[in-house]
């Protein structure tokens, strides 16, 4: 990150990568496809953390309500990573590919929270609704976070930025 930060995410090559990370070339390909990987490579589990949280909220719980304890459960995970959060978004709004693979990323992320609703017994288009919502309130959480002063955690920026949505669907 230090990297990509320093020089640029596209001045950045594969060779200095590895060597500031103590690894070979050969070693670095072993973990991550390309460069970009190094941004990404939480995804997956960031996805499946979320959707077993969905999963496991209770019954009686609203769409709404089972996306918010995924929600939740991912700020838990990603406050004690703030710097690097902020940095590595520094990282993607400047440079529109990254921006692409970002929402590509957060797309697939609504488009499991949708099954894990579905399986919850959800129909369509709820189940959509609610994972592309939960979805967009944890993306501005997060900028919000990251550009806020006061330094409050993740989870209650969440939890307001959740409830505001609720209030504009409320029609208040």
């Amino acid at each position: 990150m230090e990297l990509f930060i320093e020089r640029g995410f596209d001045e950045a090559t594969v060779t200095e990568i590895a060597r500031r990370a103590g690894l070979t070339q050969r070693t670095f390909f072993r973990h991550f496809a390309d460069k970009r990987e190094v941004l990404f490579a939480g995804a997956g589990a960031l996805q499946e953390f979320m959707v077993s949280a969905v999963a496991s909220a209770p019954d009686s719980a609203a769409p709404i309500d089972a996306v918010a304890a995924a929600l939740e459960a991912a700020a838990g995970l990603l406050q004690e990573r703030r710097e690097y959060s902020r940095q590595r978004m520094a990282v993607i709004a400047a440079n529109p590919e990254l921006q692409e693979r970002e929402l590509i990323k957060l797309a697939r992320l609504a488009a499991a929270i949708a099954g894990a609703l579905r399986e919850r017994g959800v129909p369509d288009p709820a189940a959509s609704l609610a994972a592309e919502a939960g979805t967009t309130v944890f993306r501005i959480a997060v900028d919000r976070w990251h550009g806020e002063i006061t330094q409050r955690d993740l989870l209650e920026v969440t939890r307001d930025s959740l409830d505001e949505l609720k209030a504009v669907t409320a029609g208040k």
